[in-house]
């Protein structure tokens, strides 16, 4: 783990809140745009279920290979460029996802456009997180990492809540063209923000982080935090292949009970916000740190519920399945993110590590909905029979980790 950074306690203080605005800046910009890009996508270009989620997919998978390397990105050219790069390459590519298909009409050229400037978007969102993470990481001491994870994980969710809660009505008023430019205001305003950072912040990490920390004490034994470990990093992936492969199909549920995009914002948000509660629950109580039956009650739950949404008959059923999804996947990414934290496996190339895994399940939920759709086109719910089964195969390593966790043969974890 590398060493904290040596500032003063203002310089400190000040940092560490521009980082969290920045992150909620950076939520509530990217929540908007890419969770109404599937509204967009069907109501200029006609997409399904299925198209959107191939959509889906090709951003997984470049959020994937983006990911992994922004971490080591951000360890070798700075906090600092990789921000600016990744704050600019966001608002740069909503800028021209605005301005280009107003030139060609909403035509098949502008339909690459739009995918390119996702795939532009994608890879300049991923410098962000992984670089906010470590800059949040070091600048923090040993004993304060709990509060650090839960003051980050209520920042995300809460504006990740808010965007979707506001954002079908701000569709519904003013247009499609909001889903571009109100971001690419956000994203001027976090450009702003970056000259406010201290100066003590070094320009690039490697000298500081060449200097190792004194290892921090940990009363549990380091086989029982390293499987915990893998737990998370493992659970994490499906919790986000389920999360994506409902996201991309809610325009077609909403247009199935019959909501306008105001009030599919308002009812689908419902997830988001028992999401947020349940960051501030794990937050302030400690009780579930390496209790495996949390964890796996969550991921079954996560399984259960992903199908109970999709398959709601009604609104109140589809929001009782959410309360549940809601607090499973709140779980589940809290535990990856504390457990990075606990283990001391925070730094930049870390961070990249535990967003590509995102990107792994972003990419795989999407994929194999569109596959079953594109095999079975006559059966309506081939993609959620097939997100489901492969969320109940991911139990069978999740098994297996805490296992060979009990039992271990060597190190759960290589160093």
């Amino acid at each position: 783990m590398a060493a904290p950074l040596e500032l003063t306690p203002s310089a400190r203080l000040r940092l560490r809140l521009t980082c969290y605005t920045l992150e909620g800046l950076n939520s509530l910009a990217a929540a908007y745009y890419f969770n109404y890009l599937f509204f967009y996508m069907r109501d200029h270009f006609g997409f399904g279920n299925r198209e959107n989620l191939w959509l889906t997919a090709v951003h997984g998978f470049c959020y994937t290979l983006s990911a992994w390397n922004a971490g080591r990105f951000a360890q070798k050219f700075g906090y600092l460029f990789t921000l600016r790069l990744g704050f600019g390459g966001m608002g740069l590519a909503l800028a021209l996802g605005g301005l280009i298909p107003r030139w060609l009409g909403f035509q098949g050229a502008a339909l690459g456009v739009e995918f390119g400037v996702l795939l532009l978007w994608t890879f300049s969102m991923c410098l962000t997180w992984p670089t906010l993470q470590a800059v949040l990481s070091r600048c923090e001491a040993a004993g304060r990492m709990a509060r650090t994870a839960g003051t980050y994980n209520v920042v995300w969710a809460g504006c990740a809540a808010v965007s979707y809660l506001t954002g079908g009505a701000l569709l519904e008023k003013f247009g499609g063209e909001t889903l571009f430019w109100l971001p690419v205001g956000l994203h001027v305003l976090e450009l702003i923000l970056l000259l406010t950072l201290p100066r003590e912040l070094p320009a690039t990490p490697s000298a500081a982080a060449a200097t190792p920390a004194a290892p921090r004490p940990n009363p549990r034994p380091i086989a029982r935090v390293r499987t915990f470990l893998l737990l998370g990093w493992l659970a994490n992936p499906f919790a986000y292949m389920a999360i994506n492969g409902i996201l991309p199909v809610i325009p077609k549920l909403a247009d199935h009970l019959g909501l306008s995009h105001a009030y599919a914002g308002l009812v689908c948000s419902v997830w988001f916000w028992v999401r947020l509660t349940a960051f501030f629950a794990l937050w302030f109580w400690p009780g579930w740190h390496y209790r495996f039956r949390w964890l796996l009650g969550a991921f079954v739950a996560l399984a259960l519920s992903f199908a109970c949404i999709l398959l709601s008959p009604n609104v109140p059923v589809l929001i009782a399945a959410q309360i549940v999804f809601g607090s499973a996947a709140g779980l589940i990414y809290y535990s990856s993110l504390f457990y990075s934290m606990d283990a001391g496996e925070s730094t930049g190339k870390r961070g990249g590590f535990h967003e590509a895994a995102i990107g792994f399940g972003v990419f795989g939920g999407p994929a194999i909905g569109a596959g079953a759709l594109a095999l079975l086109p006559h059966t309506p719910n081939a993609g959620v029979l097939a997100i489901s089964g492969a969320l109940a195969l991911g139990l069978v390593p999740f098994l297996w980790i805490y296992r060979r966790g009990l039992h271990p043969r060597g190190p759960a974890l290589p160093s």
